[in-house]
């Protein structure tokens, strides 16, 4: 008996209390709502809560596989000067950006595409906020200029998708100049007589939202997105005054007329090709269904 209790009794309650190791990725806890997600299951939702419908940040790949059709081709950017200012803080500017591109598997923090939104040309532009915060150096506005230039030569539009925390301060002056740079890439496609149709994500702010990020024809946000200059903090300092909750939110800023719409993830494409098609004057194909990020 006294075998018995040892060898298979306690071995059996000692495994019931056992804590088994889960892996910290299967799930994650909505920031909305609180709910725990399971990975797939938000996978399956481009990573919005089917809960409370908060949207969670996208990644670039899973972003541009989302809003164009199978078969896009990547534009290849031309190469900048990688530290132009040699800059160094805690560590250089070379390291921050070699850790970059180990964590992202992307150059930098913009990447261009050109092919079709259900049928109608497209060149589409997207920052990835996983690299340094998505913010706007040289790379970035080159390859605005390059997206500008593609969708130009193709006469087709240009959708660009924003989520910076600002201009790169590593390179200093020169990433304050692609603020105007990437202004003058703008009017490129304009004077073509071509649209420029500008999606929001959270967070956009910073030197971007001065210049790319506010100069569309038709303004377009995520549901929740933080789209402002300074933060709220800030102004409350300079203004001494408080401002209202959610007021740098993309609803708010629908209702008080500075952007055009507020659009879910998963009807982005659809709201895009419907665009292009009006100022384009053609007629979309049928929609077709996107391929959800891994």
């Amino acid at each position: 008996m006294a075998n018995w209790l040892n060898d298979v009794v306690r071995p059996k309650i000692r495994a019931a209390f056992v804590r088994r190791e889960v892996p910290d990725n299967l799930w994650t806890k909505c920031p909305g709502c609180g709910q725990m997600l399971f990975h797939r299951e938000l996978a399956e939702h481009y990573q919005v809560c089917h809960h409370c419908g908060y949207h969670m940040r996208f990644g670039l790949n899973e972003r541009i596989e989302l809003l164009l059709d199978p078969g896009f081709t990547l534009v290849p950017v031309p190469e900048v000067p990688l530290d132009p200012l040699k800059f160094k803080d805690e560590k250089s500017y070379l390291n921050r950006l070699k850790e970059a591109r180990a964590k992202t598997g992307q150059n930098d923090a913009m990447a261009v595409a050109y092919g079709t939104m259900n049928g109608l040309g497209a060149v589409l532009a997207v920052q990835n906020f996983a690299f340094m915060g998505g913010s706007m150096g040289l790379a970035v506005g080159e390859a605005l200029v390059v997206a500008a230039e593609r969708a130009v030569d193709h006469g087709v539009a240009l959708v660009v998708v924003t989520a910076a925390g600002g201009a790169r301060m590593q390179e200093g002056i020169l990433s304050l100049m692609q603020m105007p740079r990437s202004t003058v890439a703008v009017e490129m496609v304009r004077d073509a007589g071509l649209p420029y149709i500008v999606v929001l994500t959270d967070p956009t702010t910073g030197g971007v939202t001065a210049s790319f990020a506010m100069l569309g024809d038709i303004q377009i946000a995520e549901p929740g997105a933080l789209i402002g200059f300074a933060g709220q903090r800030v102004i409350e300092q300079t203004i001494r005054e408080k401002l209202p909750d959610g007021f740098q939110r993309a609803e708010y800023l629908l209702d008080h007329g500075i952007i055009d719409m507020v659009v879910a993830r998963k009807d982005m494409k659809a709201e895009l090709s419907k665009i292009i098609s009006l100022l384009m004057n053609r007629r979309p194909s049928p929609p077709q269904k996107a391929i959800a990020g891994a």
